[in-house]
């Protein structure tokens, strides 16, 4: 039987449905599980700490967070690792956004105390934003903003995606790199600090090796993550390119593929066994 050690779970298209629920009763079984065996349960998102924590309220602070798409973990309610981008850095990123050909571009800068938006970011897509960020306040001006920055969050049109992404490697390549979750949301993350890098932090301080790590993803921003885990799971809902990294494939997000796999683990059934 293999052994697992450590389970990791993105969120949004994959942990939760399309209506952003999952199967609380039957999770809070297989955790009693997992936690006697074991097995951690590490919760990997591009999501804020502080709206993935609300997803776990009577676990979150004996489980782990990779938040951030990788710039901050937490380990049993304790801070662990805060990235931050360079502070000349960022000005040069804004203004890549704000002159680019990127139409009903829209984005948030998130940081270590909370997400922050300039006070002409149109009022939807402030709303839109707080279901993903607990913590989000306005701003005037970036000179305003007294906190470590480590994300920038965009929202744009799918169409223009590609662009973006191009422009930020070309202009701003060792600062910023273009991770994309798909529907038009693209995170602008430290290079390097991606989701496989919090994940190996938390191995690295628990002794666990890549062949005892489940993941579970659904996005580009789930790449490095489910390539490093020796059973990496890309979602049937996921794209293709996402599903040619992964060794193995779950149900999709809405037929509860991921506790369907964690019971193949539990009952150390393929390719558990």
């Amino acid at each position: 039987m293999a052994d697992i050690r450590l389970v990791a779970v993105d969120m949004d298209g994959t942990f939760l449905d399309d209506d952003k629920n999952y199967n609380r009763e039957r999770f809070r079984q297989q955790y009693a599980q997992l936690k006697a065996r074991g097995i951690r349960f590490v919760v990997a998102s591009g999501n804020q700490y502080y709206q993935l924590r609300s997803f776990f309220p009577d676990i979150a602070d004996e489980i782990a967070f990779v938040a951030e798409n990788g710039a901050y973990i937490v380990e049993a309610g304790e801070d662990l690792f805060v990235g931050e981008f360079a502070r000349q850095d960022i000005p040069k990123v804004i203004d890549t956004l704000v002159r680019g050909d990127y139409p009903d571009l829209n984005y948030i800068l998130c940081g270590y105390q909370s997400a922050w938006y300039f006070s002409d970011v149109p009022a939807a897509y402030v709303e839109k934003m707080r279901r993903y960020c607990h913590r989000l306040q306005p701003v005037a001006r970036l000179e305003e903003i007294d906190d470590r920055l480590f994300k920038f969050a965009l929202n744009l049109s799918d169409e223009y995606v590609p662009t973006l992404m191009a422009d930020i490697e070309r202009y701003h390549a060792g600062v910023a790199t273009a991770v994309t979750s798909g529907h038009g949301s693209v995170d602008l993350i430290i290079p390097g600090l991606h989701k496989a890098h919090g994940l190996r932090l938390l191995q690295q301080r628990w002794g666990i090796d890549d062949r005892q790590v489940v993941a579970f993803g659904d996005g580009g921003n789930d790449l490095e993550m489910l390539k490093q885990a020796g059973f990496g799971f890309a979602m049937a809902n996921a794209p293709e390119r996402v599903k040619g990294a992964a060794r193995y494939q779950a149900p999709s997000n809405n037929d509860e593929g991921v506790l369907e796999v964690i019971q193949q683990l539990l009952e150390g059934r393929y390719p558990f066994d």
